[in-house]
């Protein structure tokens, strides 16, 4: 599995084009609520947003989780490097631009030494959209000590922590509760994904479509329901999403939509890192220039606003001395980077 990106093999090709969905899904759910926010009422995408709710980051777990039994029994300080190190750097860098960018608003509103403190508490209660991979680090820590135990234990434990999450407040702690099932599952039932992509592969397009346009339907009900959304149940529509985007996935992936998808996919940590410095200027400036009538299409373009940003601004440094931004440096790491780079597909913030 220790293979670059670039060379996945084809069979697995489809984990790009996933990951490259789940991105493009977030980044449209979070341009979709800034504008919302900013004109005070639903525009059109609402209910797609909800509609993949159940499935939207649960994919993106399971997906993160999918090539870990390639690196968890290396030596610690390997593992910790790729896993938690890799994560730390890009989170305190990112936090680090991000905040820089809001500060003037935050201490003309409340103050430098508020600002300062917000900023410094930002290292243990995530900032903003960065949240993910600062989750991230701390299951890969999480599943390496676990390592000892039964893999069904596990699962069965999470998927408790998952119905019975403590909504103490405390932002990792509950969403460590609501998400690791994903996250491990993605881990311990890989061989099991994997077999499922090559079930589908070889099923009729016409079947694939027939099933995914049926599951859309079923999930839309659910959605609408408030089914999908019960502590329990929630976890059933959320594997059967999951299985939809991988159905699809594997479905396109020959396809021009899929080659797209799969770059996204590829590059999916300068998306997922640099998307808020492009989504949240164009849409203040065409919410001036075009008022809240057009909110749906505003939400729209500064979603792709943000996604071929991110693209292009990791394009242009790409080689240069700001290269740093998106790979992380050899000053920064525990040990020499492996000529054939990161295992393939191991999660949406590769090096």
């Amino acid at each position: 599995m220790a293979r670059s990106e670039a060379g996945l093999e084809p069979r697995l090709a489809w984990v790009d084009v996933a990951k490259g969905l789940c991105i493009l899904l977030v980044v449209l759910m979070h341009a979709t609520l800034g504008v919302e926010k900013a004109v005070g009422s639903e525009t059109g995408l609402h209910a797609f947003i909800e509609w993949a709710r159940p499935f939207r980051m649960p994919d993106f777990f399971l997906i993160s989780g999918l090539f870990l039994a390639a690196r968890i029994d290396r030596p610690w300080r390997s593992y910790l490097d790729t896993k938690v190190v890799h994560f730390a750097y890009f989170y305190v860098l990112w936090l680090t631009i991000q905040f820089a960018m809001k500060a003037p608003g935050m201490v003309q509103e409340n103050g430098a030494a508020a600002t300062l403190a917000d900023y410094l508490t930002s290292f243990v209660v995530p900032f903003g959209t960065l949240w993910f991979i600062y989750l991230l680090a701390v299951y890969f820590v999480v599943a390496k000590l676990l390592r000892p135990l039964p893999k069904w234990l596990v699962i069965a434990g999470a998927a408790a922590l998952h119905v019975f999450t403590p909504h103490t407040g405390i932002f990792i702690v509950d969403e460590f509760a609501s998400r690791f099932v994903f996250f491990y599952a993605g881990y311990a039932l890989a061989p099991q994904v994997f077999a499922f992509a090559d079930r589908v592969r070889a099923v009729h397009a016409l079947a694939i479509a027939a099933g995914l346009a049926a599951w859309a339907v079923f999930n839309a009900i659910a959605v609408n329901s408030g089914v999908a959304h019960i502590a329990g149940p929630d976890l059933a529509f959320s594997f059967i999403g999951i299985a939809a985007v991988i159905a699809f996935s594997v479905a396109i992936t020959h396809r021009y939509a899929g080659q797209v998808l799969a770059y996204c996919g590829r590059n999916s940590i300068a998306v997922y890192l640099a998307f808020p410095l492009f989504m949240g200027p164009v849409r203040i400036v065409l919410l001036k220039l075009a008022g809240t009538d057009a909110a749906t299409a505003i939400a729209v373009a500064s979603a792709l606003a943000g996604v071929v940003g991110a693209l292009a601004m990791q394009w242009a440094f790409k080689g240069t001395r700001a290269s740093f931004l998106f790979t992380r440096p050899a000053m920064f790491r525990l040990q020499p980077r492996r000529d054939a780079g990161p295992a393939a597909g191991a999660s949406p913030a590769t090096a």
